[in-house]
């Protein structure tokens, strides 16, 4: 029966990042720098919540948006730490950023509508693009340092562009737009009734203060702002974000979520209030410490690499070698025992992405490993 599947789902596969991860689980011994999920513990006061929500009787429904109490602490988080000014009507809690980011574009497209998606860019984008019926079209920021222009906005952009997505920090870059980024998509969009779509999930991981993208004037009524607990306060498991927008536009998509969720599980929501109150700076500090490792040892082996503004990824360049970026990422897995994900995945060929989400012993073999595989590939090209 599987050929009576939807048409949509011919092209779907498993993400090339849990490609590449289950092929490192093949290997003994793999380092494995693949996913980006913090391998810190989710903080102790959160999960005594979730505890205390659970024995306390929160095993119900909440209303399909969200809890009321959890809705009105994130309207004052926003306010408080990006001066973001959504009232809890205007948020629906949902089960991570990806629903949110499912929930956003799919409420938005119709079948032939156009999506712009600076490249590099996690995957997402593209799968809910597609399933919508709608076109992807990709605006390369690799030659303008991960950094949009008007120009190249100006191209991308055509009668038929329903949505712009914008996430920064980046996801594979760690590259965080400039207020010159930002200037030129307010003057390229203009008036033009398109959405843009704002993937804000490594925000709370900056290393510095930084321009934002969901501050952009005068296009709030056009914004969709999708955020996440999992990688601020390591709760990937817990799988609970939300999206912010305006309230009308709200108003329908919490519609649409009601269908596909119901509701955010209710414990869960209640811990949620617990992790606004939680101070992420020691992570911050753990993740600043690796991106300095990192870029110290590629930077030591020639490679360069950007230094990541936020997140926790390295996205270096490894055209000087002559392989294609899954080739190396292959051999990388067979011969050094070290598995990242190849930049085509992300829409950008020859680069990698390599994950700080490990500790620094970690860190430091998986480096050893990638200079002696880089030394192998030299000598190749050599003879």
């Amino acid at each position: 029966m599987v050929d009576r599947l939807c048409t949509s789902l011919g092209g779907l596969s498993l993400s090339a990042i849990r490609r590449y991860t289950a092929l490192a689980a093949e290997r003994e011994d793999c380092i494995v720098l693949t996913i980006g999920e913090p391998d810190l513990p989710t903080p102790a006061p959160i999960c005594e919540a979730a505890v205390r929500a659970l024995a306390g009787g929160s095993t119900h429904y909440t209303a399909n948006q969200g809890s009321a109490s959890l809705r009105a602490k994130l309207a004052a988080y926003e306010a408080k730490t990006r001066q973001l000014d959504y009232g809890p009507d205007e948020i629906i809690v949902t089960a991570g950023a990806t629903e949110a980011i499912y929930c956003a574009l799919t409420g938005v497209l119709d079948p032939g509508d156009e999506v712009v998606i600076p490249t590099p860019a996690f995957g997402l984008y593209e799968t809910v693009t597609r399933l919508a019926g709608a076109v992807p079209v990709y605006l390369d920021t690799a030659r303008t340092g991960f950094q949009l222009t008007y120009e190249a906005l100006c191209a991308a952009i055509t009668p038929r562009t329903k949505a712009l997505v914008l996430n920064s920090p980046n996801n594979p870059t760690g590259a965080v737009y400039t207020e010159a980024s930002l200037a030129a998509v307010c003057r390229a969009v203009g008036d033009r009734p398109i959405f843009i779509l704002c993937d804000d999930v490594y925000r709370g991981l900056c290393t510095r203060p930084c321009s934002d993208p969901a501050a952009l004037p005068g296009l709030r009524e056009r914004l969709l702002i999708a955020q996440s607990f999992s990688k601020p306060w390591a709760m990937t498991g817990w799988r609970i974000g939300y999206l912010m927008g305006s309230a009308p536009v709200i108003r329908k998509l919490t519609a649409l979520h009601g269908h596909i969720l119901t509701c955010a599980p209710s414990m869960l929501q209640a811990a949620c209030e617990t992790a606004l109150e939680t101070d992420t700076a020691p992570m911050r500090e753990t993740y600043a410490k690796r991106r300095a490792l990192v870029l110290r040892r590629l930077h030591a082996m020639g490679l360069c690499c950007p230094a990541p503004e936020g997140a926790f990824y390295a996205f270096p360049d490894i055209r000087a070698f002559g392989l294609c970026s899954e080739a190396f990422c292959l051999r990388l897995i067979a011969e050094a025992g070290v598995a990242a994900v190849p930049g085509s995945c992300f829409g950008t060929e020859g680069h990698i992405r390599i994950s700080y989400c490990c500790g620094e012993q970690t860190l430091e073999r998986g480096m050893d490993r990638l200079e002696a595989f880089l030394e192998k590939l030299k000598q190749e090209r050599k003879t």
